[in-house]
């Protein structure tokens, strides 16, 4: 059942899309530090990830991939595809354009496992719903649960157009 759910994307609804804009416009006023946090948690969850990211695999310690510049990058760059397809959630093209790129270079160029998609989405949301409590409510779960499987949906779906084959 699990992986049927996660195949296909349910509609984002106008209020769900309000919500999640809503939520995310204070995410990303503090960008750098929660994305840090995220790919903290993603990387001691899920130490096999470090596999991909030749400068900071051998780094165990929480703190130092916090002070670590290179981590702080990706960090950004990840915050800030997400705000692509948080600001462009009515432009269904965009959104998928944006999120097929992020398939695409993960794909061919980085060669990281689709599956990993799926585990960051999740510790997105178990991120932001810790430290946004008071704005994450069970509506807004509902709504962030459908932006997440929004993502792995698409960039999966751009692993499949390159042909991947693991």
């Amino acid at each position: 059942m699990e992986i049927e759910r996660w195949e296909r994307s349910e509609e984002i609804s106008d209020a769900e899309k309000k919500v999640i804009q809503e939520i995310w416009s204070r995410v990303y006023a503090n960008c750098e530090d929660v994305g840090v946090s995220i790919l903290i948690r993603f990387f001691v969850n899920f130490p096999l990830a470090k596999q991909y990211f030749s400068q900071f695999k051998h780094m165990e310690d929480p703190l130092e991939m916090e002070r670590s510049l290179q981590l702080r990058k990706h960090a950004r760059r990840v915050m800030g595809a997400i705000n692509t397809v948080v600001e462009n959630l009515n432009d269904s093209e965009k959104v998928s354009s944006v999120l097929a790129l992020v398939g695409k270079a993960h794909a061919l160029k980085h060669k990281v496992e689709p599956i990993y998609f799926k585990k960051l989405t999740g510790v997105m949301l178990e991120v932001i719903a810790e430290e946004y409590p008071n704005d994450f409510t069970p509506e807004a779960h509902g709504a962030w649960t459908k932006m997440k499987t929004l993502i792995y949906t698409h960039v999966t779906a751009a692993y499949k157009e390159v042909g991947w084959a693991q």
